[in-house]
This record gives C-alpha cells, structure tokens and sequence, in this order.
C-alpha cells in the first residue's frame, strides 16, 4: 500500500489554512481594543485616554478598527504622540489589518461657578493675563497666546480689560463701533477673536479718570452684557500691577487662572512675585509664569545677547512651584505687528518667535486641561 503524508493514494491532498482566512476567524473584540489602549497615557494627566473617556465612537469591521481620540484642548502639544501610541497598541492585537483614528477635542471647564460669580453665557474657561509691572510686553503677550489658542482650532475671545490704557484694538488693527442685537452688545471680531475694549467706546486721545467702583462697573458689562459665542476661552488682558481691576475680576466670575508676564530682571521679577501672591489671595490659580524680552539673538550674526539677563522667569517658576510656561525673545517683527496691526502670530507664524507664543499657549492649555480634572466633582459647603 502506497501512503503520502496527510493522504492514502488516489485520495485529494488536504489544504493548508490560508492567512487570510486565519485573520478572519479571529474575531478583534472591542474589550481587547479598550484594553490595548490603556497602554496609552496622556503625559499631562497621568491617567490613561481609556478611564481619562477619550476613546470615543469605537467600531470594528472585520480587521478594520476605528475610533475618536476626544482631547481636551485642540491645543495639545502631544495629540500626535498620542495618536501614534494608540495606532501602535492596536496594530499589535491579532486579526487588526487597519486603524483609523479621528482626534477632536472638548474643552472642559476648569472652574464652577458659585454664588453670584457664574461664567458669563458662551464661555467655558477664563484666563487672566497680568504682571506685577508695566512695561513687561503683557499686552502683546496676550494678545498673540489668544491668535495661538484660535490657530490651534481653540474658539477664543478677548476682553481688554486695561480699562486705562485699552491697547488691544491697536495691536488687532480693529477700529470700529460696537453694536447690540436688541439685547446685548456685540463683540467686535479679527482674525477669528471675538473682542470687547474700552478703546471701541471712547476717542483715541480721551483719558479714562475713574474710581474703582467705575472699573467695576465696566468689568462686569464686559462680561454679562455681552453676546459671547460658544469660547473655549476668554483671555483677559488685566492693567499692570495689584489694583482694582484683579479685584473686581475675581469678584465677579470665576477665573481658570492666570498667566503672569515678567522679563529677567530683577526690579521685574519682584513686582511678578507680588502679582503672583495677589492672584492666590483671590483664588485665581497662577497658571505659569511667561518671561518675555528673554534674550536678543543678532540678526546677523546670530548672537544671543542677554539684555535685561536671562532665566529670572524659569528660576521665579521653581521657587514659586508653578509652571513656567516659556520664553519670548526681543524680536522686532513682534513690535512692529504690535504697531501696525498685523500680529506676529498672524505674519509670520512660523518664525522662532511665533513658535514660543504658540508652544505658550499649547502649556497654558495644558494647565487649564489639568484644573479641569482636578476640579472638586462634589461641591463644597462651609460649615459654620
């Protein structure tokens, strides 16, 4: 008797599994996917997008698996390191041939209102930008952290609230007057900010002499009387100094923090510790610290020059223990966008500059993500 292996004479060899019907017997699980992307954290958090909820629309299709990574700022510096780990993870599961992922992002709010301080309607997230001195650049600094949150897709307004020195419609190149739809005013709007400033409502020479109680006054039509639409953040730009102005910010809504401008110096960076202790006996978290005019680098021959020296800032952060958010170098486009209009974020977004205001915005954005999280789920009540 003639026998071959697998099969007697004159009887049909038997066929091997082919590949593809092996990958097609198994059968990916969605419990195995969910598990796979615990692996994957987000570095700002410590938590893994799994119990963080950020796996959304999860479908499977044979060996084909997509799904929405849901961020918590358009802003975040890591969404592609993210979306790589997560494609990586799955694409080591058995019977995965493919993963399509999809990054979108909603913005959280970072702080709740109490008492008579509730968030304005239409916005979710408040950042003060202030320094314990003028001169500091704190203006063009906020102005250019807004046009990067709205770059990174982030819906943002601005209220000029250096209610002295209304600077912000300059640096916009916005020259108009407001107008209301019956019930409230109607912020004014370049470059995708919707904004509010003293300077739309008085003549560019026309000094502002008023009392505290004034200031307060306009704060708080800035912030109930007018229409805002669906931000994700509203930056404050605040005066110089401990004044009124903070005052009646932290009185009248809540504030997910602030951003505190300094340059190196030392006459500089004792006026910020001051503003930094002002903002925390108002409750406002100090959200970092930005050091502007951090250095000169020549044009020419490419010499970083230390003018009003260098590190103040990052050394102030470490001893205050709050974040330090970045450096912004002297650089004369960015004064020059300041005086005409045309923002440097909105000239030359590209330039070395622009990335420091952009990776300034994509930390602040960070810092608002992790208040946003650590935020008490069950309200608090004193007891008395």
């Amino acid at each position: 008797m003639c026998v071959t292996r697998g099969a007697s004479c004159g009887g049909a060899q038997p066929t091997a599994p082919r590949v593809y019907d092996i990958l097609w017997d198994m059968q990916v699980e969605q419990t195995s996917v969910l598990t796979a992307l615990k692996a994957v954290k987000d570095p700002d958090l410590n938590r893994d997008i799994v119990t963080l909820g950020f796996v959304k629309e999860l479908h499977i299709d044979g060996g084909r698996v997509a799904f929405t990574i849901e961020l918590t700022t358009p802003a975040c510096p890591v969404k592609d390191q993210m979306r790589d780990q997560a494609r990586a993870a799955v694409m080591q599961l058995p019977g995965v041939t493919d993963v399509d992922i999809r990054l979108s992002a909603r913005v959280r709010e970072a702080v709740g209102g109490e008492g008579g301080r509730q968030a304005p309607p239409g916005v979710k997230n408040i950042i003060a930008v202030g320094a314990g001195k003028g001169g500091v650049g704190k203006t063009t600094v906020a102005v250019n952290l807004a046009l990067a949150l709205a770059r990174c897709g982030g819906r943002v307004g601005m209220i000029d609230g250096d209610i002295y020195g209304p600077n912000v419609p300059i640096m916009l190149g916005l020259k108009t007057q407001l107008t209301t739809d019956g019930q409230k005013i109607l912020p004014a709007e370049k470059y995708g900010l919707q904004v509010i400033s003293m300077g739309f409502l008085t003549g560019d020479d026309a000094p502002i002499i008023w009392r505290g109680p004034m200031l307060h006054g306009a704060l708080q039509q800035f912030f109930r009387e007018v229409r805002w639409v669906e931000l994700d953040y509203l930056v404050v730009d605040l005066p110089p100094g401990t004044g009124d102005v903070a005052l009646s910010l932290s009185q009248t809504v809540p504030v997910a923090g602030a951003i505190v401008v300094t340059t190196p110096q030392q006459v500089s960076l004792a006026d910020t510790r001051r503003a930094i202790a002002m903002y925390r006996k108002l409750n406002i978290p100090p959200l970092g610290i930005v050091e502007n005019m951090s250095y000169f680098v020549c044009p020419d021959c490419g010499h970083e020059a230390d003018i009003f020296g260098r590190g103040g800032g990052e050394a102030l952060a470490g001893e205050m223990s709050i974040p330090f958010i970045g450096r912004v170098p002297i650089y004369q486009p960015i004064r020059e966008g300041s005086d005409t209009g045309v923002p440097l974020m909105i000239s030359d977004p590209d330039c070395p500059a622009a990335r420091a205001f952009m990776a300034a915005a994509e930390r602040t954005a960070a810092q608002v993500s992790i208040a946003s999280y650590n935020r008490p789920t069950i309200p608090l009540t004193v007891v008395k």
